[in-house]
């Protein structure tokens, strides 16, 4: 495993170490030094089935604040994090990567950023991501994926939503919790 900066400090890539042979590959996904790498603890895994054409997003849970790790473990997907800390020099700023289940690349998302994938190609993708805090209902929130005030350039021209992303405010409309 090794860390890779970003354009934004605190988001890294992690690129696992896959080991192939004639049978495919093999990879440790997860060890515990990931935990020591990022200073974090991570207490969930969740996993989430894609079609094609879907577009997840942008989402933030802030109380309590939660930091993801994300993986793609079956297809293609374009990972986004964006940078919603009000006093931060990288505010309003992404980073997006491809991460898929070929290419042993994971994102790690601190908390404080908003998150959103879309799926890539015409296979259904699955996501996993270790999250650093369990999930509460009343501490989430989301932004619109298509927000001209964050220029995600998302690959999708008509995304498959949930009628929850459907309905997200933009950021102007937002108010994050510190």
């Amino acid at each position: 495993m090794k860390l890779v900066d970003t354009n934004i400090p605190e988001v890294k890539l992690v690129q696992l170490t896959l080991h192939h042979d004639a049978r495919g590959f093999f990879c440790e996904h997860y060890t515990q030094a990931m935990d020591e790498a990022l200073g974090v603890h991570f207490v969930q895994d969740n996993h989430s089935r894609s079609l094609p054409g879907v577009l997840r997003g942008i989402h933030y849970q802030h109380t309590p604040a939660q930091g993801k790790l994300v993986s793609a473990t079956r297809g293609r997907v374009l990972d986004v994090a964006v940078d919603l800390r009000k006093d931060s020099p990288t505010y309003k700023q992404h980073v997006a990567h491809e991460l898929s289940d070929m290419n042993g690349l994971l994102l790690w998302i601190p908390p404080g950023f908003g998150h959103g994938f879309c799926v890539l190609g015409d296979e259904p993708a699955d996501v996993l991501y270790k999250v650093t805090s369990g999930y509460n209902a009343k501490g989430e929130g989301g932004i619109r994926y298509d927000d001209p005030e964050l220029s995600v350039p998302w690959p999708l021209e008509n995304p498959i939503l949930s009628d929850r992303d459907k309905a997200l405010p933009s950021l102007a409309n937002t108010v994050i919790p510190a």
